[in-house]
């Protein structure tokens, strides 16, 4: 069983800065390709795929994200790390971490988050204007 220990979030004001850190644990790539990352939601919207980071060290980012988001993980602490930078309302969301895996080499956090079957309890994250 994967699981997931999330920390960070909060509330902060536009032009800010914020954290997320993920802990995964009990993971294992049984199908050749890995990836792990989050996706957000907001209750008005469907989940969008924000950042990963491939089992090839590829980082994915969704376009919203790009140049503000840095996904970075440290393997010694089975640790992922989602630094937010320039944040703005759009952002909020619950962040929630997520564990992949395909043959086809695809990271479906990012690209298609509906159909994830492992993330953890999520975090919020406020950004007022």
């Amino acid at each position: 069983e994967v699981q997931f220990v999330e920390s960070g979030g909060g509330s902060v004001r536009t032009g800010e800065s914020l954290r997320l850190s993920c802990v995964v644990s009990g993971f294992t790539n049984t199908r050749g390709y890995a990836c792990m990352g989050w996706f957000r939601r907001d209750p008005a919207k469907e989940r969008e795929g924000v950042a990963a980071i491939g089992s090839d060290g590829r980082m994915i980012y969704a376009d919203s994200v790009k140049g503000r988001f840095t996904i970075s993980q440290d393997a010694s602490k089975n640790t992922l790390y989602l630094e937010m930078k320039n944040l703005k309302p759009e952002d909020t969301a619950m962040y929630y971490c997520a564990a992949d895996q395909s043959k086809s080499g695809e990271c479906y956090i990012v690209t298609a988050p509906n159909g994830l079957i492992d993330w953890g309890q999520g975090s919020q994250v406020t950004v007022s204007s």
